[in-house]
């Protein structure tokens, strides 16, 4: 045997390697394809599963994010953020009174300036 030869060449065992090879790498294809398209549906199924009230505008911007895929970055932000819990928070920050610490802070000041 030489250092060129090659085992298994011309002989049923190389025709059963390659359709071996052949099975694995369509296997791999398909489940490849399979698992991108599940993680590209994971914004529908949030939606559907909360029972979200912009399922259209999720579901749209999914399918078009299939071209442009910085769209489906934001179909996944509206599907897994609550905007009316957000809007409430922000609302609250903007309602909420100063602590007394900071209000009190300038008469002590003025006390401290009179004396």
């Amino acid at each position: 045997m030489s250092l060129f030869s090659m085992p298994f060449v011309d002989s049923g065992v190389d025709t059963a390697l390659h359709g071996v090879a052949a099975v694995v790498m369509v296997l791999t294809v398909a489940a490849a394809a399979y698992g991108f398209w599940k993680v590209h549906e994971m914004p529908i199924n949030k939606a559907h599963k909360d029972q979200h009230h912009q399922i259209g505008l999720i579901t749209a911007l999914t399918w078009i994010g299939f071209i442009w895929h910085w769209v489906w970055v934001i179909a996944v932000i509206v599907a897994f953020v609550d905007g009316e819990k957000a809007l409430r928070q922000i609302r609250d920050v903007w309602r909420e009174k100063e602590p007394q610490a900071i209000v009190n802070e300038p008469a002590v000041k003025e006390e401290q300036t009179n004396a």
